[in-house]
This record gives C-alpha cells, sequence and structure tokens, in this order.
C-alpha cells in the first residue's frame, strides 16, 4: 500500500485539495497522511484544521511555523523554520510520495523538505505565470518535483518547455473545479451566514443581492498594501449594497492590510459590509455562486469563477498574465474605476468557461498519486532539435 502524504497550508489550498484527499482516502491501494501546517493551524486565520476534520479526514502532523507581523524578512525566516518542521514531519510518517499545491512559500519549505530526503515530490498547478514573487516560487517547486498535475494545458506545456519529462506531466485541470460543478448540481444555500461563520462588522440583507471581497498583499508591492486596500474599501463602502469580505493570507504586508481593514470599519463603521475570516469550501463555493460577483486579487476569481460563470473584477498586478476566461475584468487600484467596474460589469450571470477543468480532477490526481512509478532523481528533458 502507497503512503500518500497530502500538505495543506491554507484556506484556499484547502478548496484545491479536499477533491484529492477525497479520491485517495476511497483507494484501497493508498494509505492517506495529512499534514497541516503554517495559517491552516491558526485561530486567526480560520483554522483550517478544524474543517479537515470536520470533513472526516485525519491529521497526521501539525506545523506551526509562521512568525507574527508578516513582512519580507519574517516570510523568510518562516520559510525556513518550515523547511526543518516539514523535514521532522516527513521523517516520522516516512510518505513513498508528498502531494503540495501552489506556489506559497510554505509550500516551497515542504518541497525543500522533501526532495532532500529523497521522497518524490508530487505538485499540484504548476507551469502557471502570474507575476510577483509566486511565480518564482511555483517555478522553483516544479525544479524540485517529480509528478507534475497542471491545471491547463497552456501550463502543461510551459512545464515541459522547463524541461519536465513529457510523461511525467499530467494535465489533469485545478480540482477546485470538482467542488465548483458538485455547486452547479446543488446550488442551495442551506445556511444561514452570520450564525454559522460569525464575523464582524454589519449584517445587511442579503437576499436582494450581494458581492464578496477577497484582496490580499502583493508581496513585491507590500509597503502599498494599506493604500490599497483603502482604495477598495471605500469603493464596496460608497456603492452601498450589501458586500462580504474575507480576510487576507498571511503574505507580506497582511499585516498592514489588515490595520487598514480594521481601521476602516472603526473609523466609518459601513453598514454594508461583513467580515469574515473562513468558510467550509463548499459553502464558500455556494455563497459565491449565488453572489453578484467577486472583487479583489484571489485566483479564486480567475478559477473557480470562471468554471462558475461568476463575473468577477481582478485589481492590480498580483494576477498579472494569469489565463482568464470570459468572466474577468481587470481593473487598477482606483476607488473609481472598481466602483464604476462593479456597475457595469456586475449585470448577471457571466459565460461559463471550462478552462481550469471539467470537474473530476481529484480523482485523475488520486490515480496517479496511486499507481505512477515514483523516483527522486531526474535531470533537464529537452526534446532533441534535430540540424
Amino acid at each position: 500500500m502507497r503512503k500518500v502524504c497530502v500538505v495543506i497550508t491554507a484556506r484556499t489550498s484547502y478548496t484545491k485539495i479536499k477533491p484529492i484527499l477525497t479520491a485517495l482516502q476511497q483507494r484501497p491501494d493508498v494509505e492517506l497522511q495529512v499534514v497541516c501546517a503554517a495559517s491552516a493551524v491558526l485561530e486567526r486565520y480560520g483554522k483550517v484544521e478544524k474543517i479537515v476534520e470536520k470533513d472526516g479526514f485525519v491529521i497526521n502532523e501539525r506545523i506551526y511555523m509562521l512568525l507574527e507581523a508578516e513582512t519580507l524578512l519574517t516570510t523568510a525566516k518562516s520559510a525556513g523554520v518550515g523547511v526543518g518542521e516539514f523535514a521532522g514531519a516527513f521523517d516520522r510518517l516516512k510518505p513513498d510520495v508528498v502531494l503540495v499545491m501552489a506556489d506559497r512559500y510554505e509550500v516551497l519549505s515542504a518541497a525543500i523538505a522533501a526532495a532532500y530526503q529523497n521522497i518524490p515530490l508530487a505538485h499540484a498547478q504548476g507551469g502557471e505565470v502570474s507575476g510577483n514573487i509566486d511565480e518564482k516560487v511555483r517555478h522553483a517547486i516544479t525544479k524540485l518535483a517529480d509528478l507534475h498535475f497542471p491545471a491547463t494545458q497552456r501550463a502543461a506545456d510551459w512545464i515541459v518547455r522547463m524541461g519536465e519529462a513529457t510523461e511525467r506531466v499530467f494535465c489533469t485541470g485545478c480540482p477546485s473545479t470538482d467542488l465548483a460543478e458538485g455547486v452547479v448540481r446543488a446550488p442551495a444555500l442551506d445556511f444561514d451566514i452570520y450564525d454559522k461563520y460569525g464575523g464582524v462588522g454589519a449584517h445587511p440583507n442579503l437576499k436582494r443581492g450581494y458581492i464578496i471581497v477577497m484582496q490580499h498583499p502583493v508581496t513585491t508591492e507590500f509597503a502599498d498594501a494599506m493604500k490599497q486596500v483603502r482604495e477598495t474599501l471605500h469603493a464596496v463602502a460608497d456603492w452601498g449594497r450589501p458586500v462580504l469580505w474575507f480576510w487576507p493570507n498571511p503574505d507580506a504586508g497582511s499585516d498592514a492590510l489588515s490595520k487598514g481593514i480594521r481601521s476602516f470599519r472603526e473609523n466609518y463603521n459601513p453598514p454594508n459590509i461583513h467580515f469574515i475570516k473562513n468558510m467550509e469550501p463548499a459553502d464558500f463555493l455556494r455563497l459565491l455562486y449565488a453572489s453578484e460577483g467577486i472583487v479583489g486579487n484571489s485566483s479564486v476569481a480567475i478559477r473557480e469563477c470562471s468554471y462558475l460563470g461568476v463575473p468577477a473584477i481582478n485589481i492590480g498586478n498580483r494576477q498579472a498574465n494569469r489565463e482568464c476566461g470570459p468572466n474577468v475584468r481587470h481593473v487598477s487600484y482606483d476607488r473609481t474605476e472598481i466602483k464604476r467596474a462593479i456597475v457595469e460589469h456586475f449585470v448577471g450571470r457571466a459565460e461559463r468557461s471550462t478552462l481550469y477543468g471539467s470537474g473530476n480532477a481529484g480523482e485523475q490526481i488520486a490515480a496517479v498519486l496511486a499507481t505512477a512509478p515514483l523516483t527522486f532523481s531526474k535531470s533537464l528533458h529537452y526534446p532533441t532539435v534535430e540540424a
């Protein structure tokens, strides 16, 4: 029986990883191991581990690695702490293969720890182009990885062009589309968001429509995080209709961004905005599907919303050059431009797209993890070019 270790480091990654965990758990030829780390084990980020356990998964290891302040210095130090902590966890668990998702610094820590212990590494969502430090991290993990699960064909092509062997690249789509497909089939909101998830701020009536905001700091622009978030806050507050605002990721600049949110809430007490830490993945996607649209710079606007046909307004450079469906409109950090985009773009369901998958990625990835030949050594593998 193959021991497959899956790393969860944040709420956003769990949404994408859950369909893989479900598929792996159902396989008789797999012993599933789960490691929760970084913001996934912290209360102030919604303590994702509680949701993981509620969904029926056993957490084998918990890793505490985040230093306070969320600056460039603490981010680098946290990544270093993570390498040591993941190394210890993998030594205890002795997995046959480790799966990591996407491009966060915590994920790079896990990738380094696995690679230096000769543990085969699988990486989902490599090969994408987005700008920001995330792109450097994403490509670094690709070069450390032995199995690749890109979400789009262009990403798969880029991984091969980076020197990875074609037979080790599996274009599966993004697993978050699996959950999105379930939401399309059963979209009913069967919960009260205020009762179930709490949060702070006003409790606007959502029955006549609402929008969602998810805005994270850009690490290459971290000094501007507070100024950037104020533009969005003023735009949605002036717009006046109900807004559900989700707390940012723990990146360099998130401390300043969070202070900007708290300061705005205390000074203006906006009657139309409610602030939330975290939600269960399926509940969040149903809330998203029922919304008028999403504003911010989260990849969920690019991936899940593309599949769901939810209009999205992407602000700034965090998702620069990312492949987008017809649901996305790009704007700058300007309150007038953001507000105008909300009025003009949120006018009904957008055209749905399967750019990031068709709703069956989890089972595909689980099958490869359970049966593919495993290796931890490789070299550059470029196609032969004839003279």
